[in-house]
Formats: structure tokens, C-alpha cells, sequence
């Protein structure tokens, strides 16, 4: 089914490359998409749920282009703002810290290819808070480098 989904998601950004169908239009749009033969025994035709199965694929579809740029710029942000952080700072708690955090993210970049949690709050809510916490470490080792 993932397989499906990802195909869907894809032929979706094929038909609307610049700006797609729409956020969280993923689910309404994508069962017109499917084909077939790729359809499994889960597979449903009704806007009852389902999402793309990757944090990278879902917003191709629901977004196009833009999508898909906001999202690495989110990856590619974050961990190049975690690895200066690590090199500035000068504390070695904080410093672990901010290793611990960056890999924690890299794992959820990583993961998000599969799979997509970023529309579940129990599950965002890490990241997010991860994300938060680079932020202060951040800010924390500027300070530092400044005084």
C-alpha cells in the first residue's frame, strides 16, 4: 500500500507541479490516482483517511514544488544550524546535547522518507520541541561566541 500511496503522490505532483492540490488535500485527491495494479487489499477509493507516507512525497503532492523546497530547507536548515551549534559551543553538557538533538533529528529526517508523523501531534511534538531546543542552543553558543 505504501508503494500505492507513493505512486499516487507523485502522479498528483505530475498533474499540479507548482503548487499541487492544496495542504491536507492529500487523502480527497489521491484515490483517482491509483492504479490497479498497485492497489492492495487496504486500498480505498473514499476520502476516509491515508496520507502519502512520506513526509517528502506529501507535501510534492499537496504543494508541488514549493512543498517539497520548504521541506528540505526545513532538513537542511536545521541540521547545518545543529552541527555550527556543536562547533560554537563551548560547554560540554550543552554540547552533547546539541549532538544528541541534531542526531535525534537527522533520525527523524531519515525516517520521514517511509513514513510521515509531522500531521500527528503526539508524534510532531518531538521534533518540533527538538527543533525548539537547537533554537535556544543556538542562541546560547552565540552569546557565548560573543562574549
Amino acid at each position: 500500500e505504501r508503494l500505492n500511496r507513493w505512486s499516487c503522490a507523485l502522479r498528483m505532483w505530475a498533474d499540479k507541479p507548482f503548487f499541487g492540490f492544496g495542504p491536507g488535500t492529500y487523502m480527497f485527491q489521491y484515490a483517482s490516482y491509483q492504479k490497479d495494479a498497485q492497489k492492495t487489499i487496504i486500498s480505498t477509493n473514499a476520502a476516509d483517511g491515508g496520507n502519502a507516507h512520506s513526509e517528502y512525497l506529501g507535501p510534492l503532492s499537496e504543494m508541488g514544488v514549493f512543498g517539497i523546497l520548504i521541506m528540505l530547507m526545513l532538513v537542511t536548515v536545521s541540521v547545518r544550524t545543529g552541527i555550527k551549534t556543536y562547533y560554537r559551543i563551548r560547554d560540554p553538557e550543552l554540547k552533547m546535547i546539541t549532538i544528541s538533538v541534531t542526531i535525534g533529528l537527522i533520525t527523524f529526517y531519515l525516517h520521514s522518507i517511509l513514513n510521515n508523523f509531522l500531521d500527528t501531534d503526539k508524534a510532531s511534538a518531538g521534533v518540533w520541541g527538538f527543533l525548539a531546543i537547537l533554537v535556544v542552543l543556538d542562541l546560547v553558543s552565540r552569546k557565548q561566541e560573543t562574549s
